[in-house]
């Protein structure tokens, strides 16, 4: 979506200082690698500790992953100590995951005061080539002023 604006100029550095401390990142092995106003992208390389039994990524990782996109670039767009929460998501899985990586895109399609809705899609790539494996609508709510709540 063109034409958001940050409400924080330090908005990269605060999503980038929030990434890392997210524990759930750490532990399947995602990196961010795109900020942008409105818009995330968190990449995975995909392994055998995040597949389930039949060799396909599980779909709690591709959740996981699709919602943190969207939840961050959600975070992309709310004022310096303001902190991010989903409230809702819905995922479809379209194809199973499979191949090297997954890249989720998460983008804000509407950003209010209060709530914020986004997406994110997410990509599994293979010999580099991507192919679509889920789509994830979410809305998110902005915290401020509750404790241990923030960017």
């Amino acid at each position: 979506m063109t034409g958001l604006a940050p409400k924080d100029p330090a908005y990269a550095d605060r999503v980038r200082a929030s990434f890392a401390k997210q524990a759930m990142m750490t532990t399947i092995g995602a990196s961010l690698t795109r900020v942008a106003p409105g818009e995330v992208d968190v990449e995975l390389a995909i392994s055998p500790g995040i597949c389930q039994q039949h060799g396909f990524v599980h779909a709690g990782a591709v959740a996981t992953v699709a919602d943190t996109a969207a939840g961050y670039a959600a975070l992309t767009l709310v004022p310096a100590g303001a902190g991010i929460l989903t409230a809702e998501f819905k995922i479809n899985l379209v194809s199973p995951a499979a191949g090297e990586r997954l890249i989720a895109r998460g983008r804000v399609v509407k950003a209010g005061r209060i709530l914020t809705v986004a997406q994110a899609e997410v990509h599994a790539e293979r010999s580099g080539e991507r192919k679509l494996v889920a789509l994830m609508t979410m809305t998110a709510t902005a915290i401020q002023g509750r404790g241990g709540v923030s960017d």
